[in-house]
């Protein structure tokens, strides 16, 4: 499972580390995701990846 919010969509970005003499070199940042137990849709629930912006937000309803 990669690590991707199963709300939102959030997953890795990438850009530039730049260094104090100014060279750049490719860099990723990761999603800070959490493997949380959420309800579905027919009343189980399921562990699923989701993002801390969405879990603050209350956009996922967790077991």
């Amino acid at each position: 499972m990669s690590r991707v919010c199963s709300v939102c969509g959030k997953g890795k970005m990438s850009g530039n580390q730049v260094s104090h003499s100014n060279r750049k070199t490719r860099r990723s940042w990761a999603p800070n995701v959490q493997k949380v137990k959420v309800k579905t849709a027919t009343g189980g629930a399921e562990y699923t990846y989701v993002c801390t912006h969405c879990l603050r937000s209350g956009k996922v309803d967790r077991v």
